[in-house]
């Protein structure tokens, strides 16, 4: 997966807390087991400090996974991982729902810490 794709932009208000919530119904990955897609929504919410993340370069670094063979826990931490070190918010949480397979449905959630009071 590609992080230099990711870019982004000042934050239009530092001085407050508030959530940016983004949700992909189109994320697609590969089972590292089976080889067979795996389908997902993934939903990124963060608070933003000095910088947000723009989404033409979101929307593309979501589908640079498109044929990658990785495990959902692996792609959930990933992303929290990857997404917070190109934007470096007061906090953040990915989660991703994962479609049925083989009568299970998986929701996978990571986040960076407890959501700041101030």
């Amino acid at each position: 997966m590609s992080t230099e794709i990711l870019d982004t932009f000042p934050n239009p208000a530092p001085h407050r807390n508030y959530v940016i919530t983004h949700s992909c119904p189109e994320f697609t990955s590969v089972c590292p087991k089976t080889g067979l897609p795996d389908f997902a929504t993934i939903e990124l919410a963060y608070i933003p400090d000095q910088t947000c993340i723009e989404l033409k370069s979101l929307k593309y670094y979501y589908f640079s996974f498109r044929d990658q063979g990785i495990f959902y826990e692996a792609v959930v931490n990933q992303l929290l991982d990857e997404l917070s070190a190109a934007c470096n918010p007061r906090w953040m949480r990915v989660t991703g729902y994962f479609a049925v397979r083989g009568g299970i449905e998986s929701v996978i959630v990571a986040e960076t810490g407890p959501l700041p009071t101030s």
